[in-house]
């Protein structure tokens, strides 16, 4: 398969039809909603036929729903923390239904009130909480004056002071010496903490003047009193109202037991006004006239029949118009997004073009292409079996007991495929979770290993190199095919079959001299690159206009060669990797084995089970990365460009539910 051809849609219908006709194209998500009202010549006629249409103001509406998702979402996330432990596992469970099933299957004056009854919940929490945090500073401080069994206020006259504060620990003692010496001052330590005594004195006022002074000295801090009761009356008010609060967010708790489904329901609603805040933020892209409404968008050419059919089931056929157009030159290059579309086996993959860079509308998907490569490279840096088992057996039991996220679920498809060369690159080298497979099982001999990691590491190593080199010589021919799908047959030869040549006459000459010996392959192989060589620099000579220029392009292009060296050269990882892993898979049961019966068979089970995991994660983790590094630098470089944009069809959000319009579920 290929980039999906598009086609450009038009609909007119009664306005009265807008909300059905965006639910439906909607619930199919397959229609990317174009804006008629971007400056472009294929919008002309926008103004012409409707100058006087209506302008959407959709931010009005986008912050009401903007403001019903926070407040849903602060629900959720109050009897989340606040709920009881059943309540907190009660989330809506992921399942595939349609969209009108979704936002049919919900009562919205039910949900209104019960949200009204948890936001009254959490508002009454929250001023709870705030009185307990005060009422708990206040605690605190009260508990360092509780020893003080007077009210301060009680010494208020006209020829004494009373004053209470803190000074350090390492300057009490030095402090208390000081005012020791003046006459008409009583100090009392109230508390006493590593870092800090609380006290208090009391002073003749004319002793203040000198009091203030070695107050200052010592860094006494005064701190005031707010309160008619002395500190341990105070205290134990405190506590009262704390326990009273208490008491009152235990019942606040106990009243959120009785909200039990509550999450599912509002997970429910909260999946509804994602999707119809969706369908407000692209009614700015279409026509509002008085009476009707035009809207415009880009389908996949595969699903306008479906499209067809879903819109003749919401709406009457004589109200609504429907027509379809091939996108023009001007199009394609500005506006027509790009969608794949591949068999099921290899539409994992399309996640590593998208990583890269999605084709652009008439370039060529290098998926289909790139597919069985990074299989045997995954598979052969992995190669285990018991790896591959895991990936396998895992991936299917997720695909099996879950409804997974749409992009979760391409990625467990992706590692579940993977699995299997991972399995037979580990029969060929041998290895099961780092063991080596027996030679015998019941009385049959057993081909393994076909390649040993220990004594055919370099002919393990020509592999990966002949492995490149085939992937390299389809990546030129894939090039040399675009050149010749848009009538450019010179650069078809330079830029594909005469790399083709060079590399091949190379090959060719290399195995006459090396393996064979027969100087004929080495002359055919020689003549050969010759040839293709010669093709390099003349072509661009006769393609430029200036045939000096021409001629340094050629040479500058032949000088590519030691590139396509390097690119060989970096197959070697296929290699490198493929033995290291299972090379410390080996170590990790060595290290087991050395241990005695007794922890072998307790600690050492643990250990060998987070080990093996650990050199799975890492191993896996690199054979993606790697692999997907061989595809983007060693292939695509030789025909890809990329820097297409994404298909963004109309839909759903998806957070809680995948919508499927051909489901007819019931909530």
């Amino acid at each position: 398969m290929a980039v999906t051809k598009m086609e450009k849609v038009t609909l007119i219908s009664d306005k009265r039809n807008q909300e059905r006709i965006l639910q439906a194209v909607q619930g199919i998500q397959n229609v990317e909603i174009r804006d008629l009202y971007q400056n472009r010549t294929n919008n002309q006629w926008v103004e012409k036929y409707f100058p006087d249409t209506t302008i959407i103001d959709k931010e009005a509406k986008l912050s009401a729903l903007g403001n019903r998702l926070k407040d849903i979402q602060e629900a959720i996330q109050f009897i989340q923390h606040h709920g009881d432990s059943r309540q907190k596992k009660l989330h809506l469970k992921r399942q595939e239904l349609s969209l009108q099933d979704l936002e049919a299957n919900y009562s919205e004056e039910n949900f209104m009130n019960k949200l009204e009854e948890v936001l009254d919940l959490k508002e009454k929490w929250e001023q709870l909480t705030e009185k307990r945090d005060r009422l708990e500073e206040e605690e605190e401080w009260l508990l360092h004056w509780q020893q003080l069994d007077i009210a301060p206020s009680m010494y208020a006259s006209k020829t004494t002071i009373f004053e209470m504060g803190t000074v350090s620990a390492a300057n009490f003692e030095s402090f208390k010496e000081e005012l020791s010496k003046l006459d008409d001052v009583y100090m009392e330590e109230i508390d006493y903490t590593p870092k800090q005594v609380y006290l208090s004195y009391v002073a003749l006022k004319k002793s203040v003047a000198a009091i203030e002074e070695i107050a200052g000295k010592y860094g006494f801090n005064k701190e005031t009193y707010p309160y008619e009761q002395n500190p341990k009356e105070k205290l134990q008010e405190t506590k009262q109202q704390l326990s009273i609060v208490h008491e009152q967010q235990k019942k606040i708790t106990t009243a959120l037991g009785q909200c039990s489904g509550y999450i599912q329901e509002f997970e429910w609603v909260e999946e509804v006004t994602l999707a119809v805040a969706e369908r407000e933020k692209v009614k700015e892209r279409f026509i509002h006239a008085t009476y009707l409404i035009v809207l415009q968008g880009w389908v996949d050419a595969e699903e306008k029949q479906n499209l067809m059919h879903v819109l003749n089931e919401t709406v009457s056929e004589k109200d609504i118009y429907i027509s379809f157009e091939t996108p023009n030159s001007e199009e394609i290059q500005q506006e027509v997004p790009t969608k794949l579309k591949n068999h099921p086996l290899i539409e994992p993959f399309e996640l590593l073009t998208e990583m890269y860079s999605l084709p652009k509308y008439e370039e060529v998907d290098p998926t289909p292409w790139m597919t069985p490569f990074y299989l045997v490279f995954f598979g052969m840096m992995v190669a285990d079996v018991g790896y591959g088992l895991l990936m396998l057996i895992g991936t299917i039991l997720a695909q099996k007991l879950f409804v997974l996220p749409r992009g979760m679920k391409r990625f467990v498809k992706f590692f579940e495929i993977l699995s299997v060369p991972s399995i037979i690159w580990g029969l060929i080298y041998s290895s099961f979770f780092g063991q080596a497979l027996p030679k015998e099982l019941f009385g049959i001999r057993l081909p393994f290993p076909i390649l040993s990691t220990t004594d055919d590491v370099n002919t393990i190593l020509i592999l990966s190199v002949i492995f490149g080199l085939i992937q390299i010589l389809v990546g030129l021919f894939v090039a040399a095919k675009e050149n010749i799908r848009r009538k450019d047959y010179l650069s078809a030869v330079s830029d594909g079959f005469a790399w083709q040549g060079i590399l091949i006459g190379i090959v060719i000459a290399l195995i006459g001299a090396m393996l064979i010996k027969n100087t004929a392959f080495v002359y055919l192989g020689a003549g050969l690159s010759i040839i293709a060589t010669l093709c390099i620099l003349i072509v661009p000579i006769i393609q430029s206009p200036s045939k000096v220029k021409g001629a340094a392009k050629g040479a500058y292009n032949l000088y590519g060669l030691t590139g396509y060296i390097g690119d060989l050269v970096s197959y070697t990882r296929l290699m490198a990797l493929g033995i290291s892993g299972g090379s410390i898979g080996a170590a990790f049961n060595m290290l087991v084995a050395f241990m005695p019966p007794a922890a072998r068979f307790s600690v050492g089970i643990l250990l060998i089970i987070a080990l093996h995991a650990l050199n799975m994660f890492l191993t896996l983790l690199s054979a993606y990365v790697h692999g997907a590094r061989l595809q983007y630098v060693e292939f695509f470089g030789k025909f890809y460009t990329g820097g297409g944009r994404a298909f963004d069809p109309l839909k759903t959000a998806e957070k809680y539910v995948n919508i499927n319009h051909k489901k007819k579920n019931n909530k």
